[in-house]
């Protein structure tokens, strides 16, 4: 498990030479950001994961840049955004809409949708024509929407950092009782 985990995370080299990173340059060498601490990665994970809920296109650039800000783990960042992917993105989506328009107190449907939330074909009207009825769907959705994206991505960045903060403290505690131990028996 540990070794396919290794050959997901991307090294320095590979980071380095990504075109959409190559620009944070010799920022991104330093060994902290590379370094396995709990608040490092702790913090790295709860970026990735913020970026990844809140944006949906260059998460990763974005991630990895604040990473190098706040000195967290570079990989943790990068690779927690893909807490949205292909599968999770529409799910996410809709439940960040759905949730949007729960606090803003609006019940309607966006001009697409129906009561079981499948996408409604329709023959638009005259005027417009279909690009400005996606426009229109967009933007019907838009508020509601980044209102519920926005918690999400607070609420789960901040979840993940206590999670995996709290995970590795039992994990160090066990190993120090473990270790405890083992003198006392031989």
């Amino acid at each position: 498990m540990r070794d396919r985990l290794r050959r997901l995370v991307p090294t320095r080299e590979q980071a380095a030479a990504n075109r959409w990173l190559r620009w944070l340059g010799p920022a991104l060498h330093h060994p902290r950001l590379w370094h396995i601490s709990r608040r490092g990665v702790a913090l790295g994970a709860a970026i990735g994961v913020f970026f990844g809920f809140l944006i949906p296109i260059a998460q990763i650039p974005f991630s990895a840049a604040t990473a190098v800000v706040l000195r967290a783990n570079v990989p943790a960042a990068m690779v927690s955004t893909l807490v949205t992917n292909p599968i999770t993105f529409p799910p996410v989506y809709y439940a960040a809409w759905r949730t949007g328009t729960w606090i803003l107190g609006e019940d309607e449907l966006p001009p697409m949708l129906s009561e079981s939330g499948t996408v409604i074909v329709e023959i638009p009207p005259a005027e417009g024509g279909v690009l400005a009825r996606i426009w229109r769907s967009i933007t019907g959705v838009g508020k509601a929407l980044l209102l519920g994206l926005g918690i999400f991505a607070c609420l789960f960045g901040v979840l993940v950092y206590m999670v995996i903060h709290l995970f590795w403290v039992v994990k160090v505690r066990r190993q120090r009782r473990r270790r405890r131990r083992r003198p006392a028996r031989e």
